[in-house]
């Protein structure tokens, strides 16, 4: 399949167009991975491979795919240190975060950058906006996904729609705001894993950054079989929302009346984006 996209389309309105990385993690994914570089727009600055110690031929194949590319070997084990490695690898004023299974179009990587370019610090992928879908989720994980969700909006205040949806953009200065594990050492981590999408949507929204929704279709995994399991997964993002929520009434008990947070800009209306968080 021929490359479908471009991301100087989403852009026009600026006189010089914002780098973009990609940060694709992956494990075990070499039959999958053509499939994604087929619908690569060809003008990424960037792509930020993170191999996560697969036991296949996913290294050699990405490295024939794109020659260019930076490739890395995560630390530790688990999505969130692959992420916070590539993450930390990237080099692009926006970083795009990309699963190898097929399941998230790269096709969709220009209307995440024109989410940013609009005015949003954050740009959230979301499934159940007008415009996205699924075609992989099952009922019980739509379910878990809806009450996840729900209590999210209900603690910090969000009017996230697809909380547990891991395709994301970012401004490189967002970084700061996630507080992302150190990648250094070889001790798992809170954060290592699954649980690193709610950790981030979680922190970016906090920190008042301005966060959109983006329509998106999730695709089912093309080969081979997800290494998500949706009741220990959950688990531990539902851990995670408690122990953030701990975190924030600790925090913002230390900070002094009137002490100035984050501002967010409120960007203009952008099409099919949604509106999440303001100031």
């Amino acid at each position: 399949m021929d490359n479908v996209s471009c991301i100087r389309d989403a852009s026009s309105p600026l006189a010089v167009r914002p780098s973009v990385s990609v940060v694709i993690p992956a494990l075990n994914e070499e039959k999958n991975l053509p499939h994604v570089a087929a619908r690569m727009p060809f003008d990424v600055d960037e792509i930020v491979f993170v191999n996560g110690r697969s036991m296949d031929n996913t290294a050699a194949v990405a490295r024939e795919l794109w020659p260019g590319a930076v490739h890395i070997d995560q630390t530790r084990t688990g999505k969130g240190n692959a992420l916070a490695c590539g993450f930390a690898a990237a080099s692009g004023d926006i970083i795009v975060m990309l699963d190898a299974d097929g399941s998230t179009d790269p096709a969709e990587i220009p209307s995440y950058v024109g989410a940013l370019i609009a005015g949003a610090d954050f740009a959230k992928g979301s499934r159940f906006i007008q415009g996205g879908g699924s075609e992989d989720i099952t009922r019980f994980r739509r379910l878990g996904n809806k009450a996840l969700n729900g209590l999210v909006n209900l603690l910090f205040g969000t009017k996230y729609t697809d909380l547990c949806y891991g395709y994301n953009a970012f401004w490189r200065r967002c970084l700061d705001s996630m507080q992302l594990p150190s990648i250094a050492g070889e001790c798992a981590q809170w954060g290592d894993g699954f649980e690193i999408e709610t950790l981030i949507n979680v922190r970016v929204a906090d920190s008042k950054l301005n966060v959109i929704e983006v329509c998106s279709h999730e695709y089912s995994r093309i080969h081979g079989i997800s290494n998500l399991n949706a009741v220990s997964d959950g688990l531990r993002v539902l851990s995670t929302i408690g122990s953030e929520f701990r975190n924030r009434r600790v925090t913002r008990s230390s900070v002094p009346a009137g002490h100035a947070r984050l501002q967010a800009v409120q960007p203009p209306d952008a099409g099919d984006l949604a509106f999440v968080r303001g100031a």
